[in-house]
């Protein structure tokens, strides 16, 4: 039996949290929303804890250089192509030295 989403405790989550997640290359941590939602039930606490606790969804995380966001794909990466519609973000990052 899982447990529920009431029954999720903040240490439960954290440990839940830190064996999901693995290094970042700025430093931090990440977590894939993939493997958040492979938790099932437990999904919804987790995401309200990553979110309470300074981790931001990766595409706000400041790694490329302007350079390399122009061109052909780079409306597409930076979210400006009318195209482009509003999706869940992939991966959560924690910056080095944050806690979680």
């Amino acid at each position: 039996m899982t447990a529920s989403f009431e029954q999720l405790d903040d240490d439960a989550i954290r440990a839940l949290v830190k064996r999901l997640s693995r290094r970042h290359s700025s430093g931090g941590e990440v977590i894939e929303r993939a493997a958040i939602l492979a938790e099932g039930a437990k999904s919804a606490a987790i995401l309200a804890w990553i979110e309470d606790h300074d981790w931001v969804p990766e595409e706000m995380v400041e790694t490329a250089s302007p350079a390399s966001l122009s061109g052909i794909h780079g409306m597409t990466r930076t979210g400006t192509s009318d195209r482009t519609r509003p999706r869940n973000p992939s991966r959560y990052v924690l910056a080095p030295g944050a806690g979680s």
